[in-house]
């Protein structure tokens, strides 16, 4: 008898092959040594779309809202359907008498395997992998400690409310406001409330009034104090003049020795606000880069939200620390004493524990990754170093100084104990970062006497707040519905770990939101959805409540049946609240101009339009459109240009030169097939000529 092993990418299925002794490949799986190991191609099935439980649902309609179905239905994703079936005739094959879930350990790897064992209608025993790292080591000792696969049937449920809640509220909030505003408007459960929060920073620094003011200042050496605000510049001058060429005095000098502690390690959002800061990277690239490393044994799992490890993890974390000093280049002559207690919380570690470098790393050519990869690889590996460093302890100093009767101030601070600044501090340099500006380290001494001092003024105005950059975004993501919880409470937030880049890239993609250098801002598109929209939809704490809910599903403390229902009643009272719109309101979207006609909708025949980010369908009833950054061509080095749209449009498919091959890296000239796009969802195939 086999057992069957399921993993979420081939890469992944390959490397666990390998440890298992699996090593005879066939068409879609490998096999040997009682093993057989597959895999999924991400989601392989999905929610049906809202035709396929009636016909009717095609047009949107307002009578018809909501959408509630009473049994929820799944289809086989198109694309995905050979691999569905090698996995469906494996878990029905005789000889294997268990299936083994071995899929990413979190929330939407669990809805991945689960959709397809219940599609293909097993009955299997189900066992469940879970595992942090891809290490050999790592892998025997998952294998060996494998749990019965209802152990995670809360996971499961929790993912597939999530999925549904998402269907509910996209398809509902989407279909009546469309209708009532006669535009195709997405609104999205998660994504809708992000937009908001960007829309509502960027309508702040709009509205901020700037406002000036003068500071005097006197200057001796490396000592600059300045006085409180002037708002009038001759009152300031004055100040300054009274002091030029005089001798000032330190007359109250408040000194406080302050200890920061070293920073935590990296969970996923802290790692990409850091990538973001240090490097520009976005949410998703730095995701991208962990992911890789990941599957290249060099890192552990990037998607946690903890930043602690195990409590029996403190040996082998000594073990890698002394690889890291001896292969980071910029640790080296570093010395210090790590404290390893200090990263050590297994209360503190749910499903995964911090990312860290694996000991793989000792054995690694850093130097031929991907440059995004390495820059990632140094900032994880730093932080292992300054999490497990000693604190920064400094002496703060609040001087006030008086000169000629007029009374100045000045911060400053002496170091007492760099810790792990040192390493940060040997980071930054290494890649030429510049520091963030400190207080100035001086030696100030109460009742001393310095001058004669400089004095001049300098202009100032108040700022206003500033655009959410990725980094601050994710912050803010994080943090929603926070405000009244104490640092240990069980946190809300908007999103996951896992799903906060892909919500920031699809505000871009959707034409709500741009990149102007680091900054996110709302397009004119992005700012009228949020102006229309109740603010139950768009409501960030309301939406961090749901994600807790779900965290609390997947910890069977509370039931999808009582979720789903709330959603479903928020759903029924929008419907019944919004019954009409006045034609003032409408005007609010009138004035757009209609791109240029390129083709017709293969799904409903209207005209398709060219827009900012991609060819969309004009009919509001339709949701066709072809992405102007599809990812599937951009892996391709390939765009979707109206040329190429246009070719699409009209022939179904187009034929491109110098595609490259996944499989072999060889390239080739290939033909790109438009299939059925459904629901808007447009699906490519990709088929290379004979040879």
């Amino acid at each position: 008898m086999k057992a069957l092993v399921i993993a979420e990418k081939p890469s992944v299925a390959m490397a666990l092959a390998s440890v298992l002794g699996a090593r005879t490949r066939k068409d879609g799986y490998v096999e040997g040594n009682g093993y057989i190991v597959s895999w999924c191609v991400g989601h392989l099935v999905g929610l049906c779309d809202t035709s396929e439980y009636d016909e009717k649902y095609k047009k949107w309609r307002y009578e018809d809202l909501p959408i509630v179905p009473e049994c929820w239905k799944h289809k086989i994703l198109e694309g995905t359907k050979k691999q569905f079936g090698i996995l469906k005739k494996l878990m029905r094959d005789s000889e294997v008498n268990e299936v083994i879930c071995a899929t990413d350990a979190g929330r939407e790897g669990e809805l991945i395997f689960r959709l397809v064992y219940e599609q293909a209608g097993c009955r299997k025993p189900m066992k469940r992998l879970w595992i942090s790292s891809m290490e050999e080591q790592a892998i025997k000792d998952g294998f060996a400690s494998l749990k019965d696969g209802s152990y995670y049937d809360s996971l499961y449920q929790s993912a597939l409310c999530r999925a549904k809640a998402d269907w509910l509220v996209g398809i509902n909030a989407s279909r009546l406001f469309s209708v009532l505003y006669n535009q195709n408007l997405k609104v999205g459960r998660v994504q809708t409330p992000t937009l908001a929060m960007i829309v509502d920073r960027n309508q702040k620094i709009k509205e901020f009034t700037k406002e000036k003011y003068y500071m005097a200042h006197i200057k001796f050496d490396d000592m600059d104090a300045v006085t409180e605000h002037f708002q009038k510049k001759e009152d300031a001058d004055r100040v300054a003049a009274d002091c030029m060429e005089r001798m000032c005095e330190v007359e109250k000098d408040d000194v406080k020795e302050k200890t920061v502690r070293p920073p935590k390690l990296y969970d996923l959002t802290t790692l990409q606000r850091e990538a973001n800061r240090m490097f520009g990277y976005t949410a998703q690239q730095t995701l991208d880069a962990v992911q890789e490393m990941y599957e290249q044994k060099l890192v552990t799992y990037p998607r946690t939200d903890s930043q602690y490890l195990t409590d029996e993890m403190g040996e082998s974390t000594e073990t890698l620390i002394q690889i890291l000093l001896g292969k980071m280049p910029y640790a080296e002559g570093l010395e210090y004493q790590p404290d390893v207690s200090k990263v050590l919380n297994s209360k503190k570690v749910s499903d995964h524990h911090a990312i860290i470098p694996t000991v793989e790393v000792a054995k690694a050519d850093i130097g031929k990754l991907k440059e995004r990869n390495c820059k990632i690889l140094y900032l994880i590996s730093a932080r292992v170093l300054t999490a497990t460093a000693d604190p920064y302890i400094y002496e703060s100093h609040k001087c006030q100084i008086t000169c000629n009767y007029h009374t100045f101030y000045l911060s400053a601070k002496k170091t007492k104990q760099e810790g792990f600044k040192s390493i940060e501090n040997k980071l930054k340099q290494f890649f030429g970062v510049k520091s963030e500006k400190e207080e100035p380290e001086l030696d100030i001494w109460d009742g001393k006497h310095y001058g004669p001092c400089d004095s001049f003024v300098s202009e100032h105005f108040t700022q206003p707040p500033k655009q959410y950059t990725e980094d601050t975004l994710l912050s803010a993501m994080e943090r929603a519905g926070n405000e009244e919880l104490t640092e240990d409470t069980e946190k809300k937030g908007l999103g996951t770990p896992a799903t906060r880049a892909a919500i920031i890239e699809k505000l871009i993609q959707s034409g709500f939101v741009k990149r102007e250098k680091k900054n996110l801002v709302p397009t004119d598109d992005g700012n009228v959805l949020i102006t229309v929209l109740p603010d139950e939809i768009k409501s960030p704490k309301m939406t961090a409540e749901w994600e807790m809910a779900l965290n609390h599903i997947a910890q069977n403390t509370e039931t999808a049946d009582e979720f789903l229902n709330g959603i479903t009643e928020l759903m029924q009272e929008l419907v019944a609240r919004y019954q009409g719109i006045s034609e003032e309101k409408k005007e609010q979207f009138q004035g757009k101009a209609k791109g240029e006609v390129i083709g017709k909708c293969p799904r409903c025949g209207a005209d398709v339009r060219e827009g900012k980010v991609n060819f969309y369908c004009s009919d509001r009833n339709c949701a066709f459109a072809l992405w102007k950054n599809d990812k599937f061509l951009a892996s391709q080095g390939k765009k979707m240009d109206k040329a190429a749209a246009k070719k699409f449009l009209s022939k179904g498919k187009i034929h491109y030169k110098d595609l490259v091959s996944r499989k072999t890296g060889r390239q080739y000239e290939a033909t790109v097939e438009m299939v059925d796009p459904g629901e808007g969802n447009v699906q490519f195939n990709l088929s290379f000529p004979q040879r």
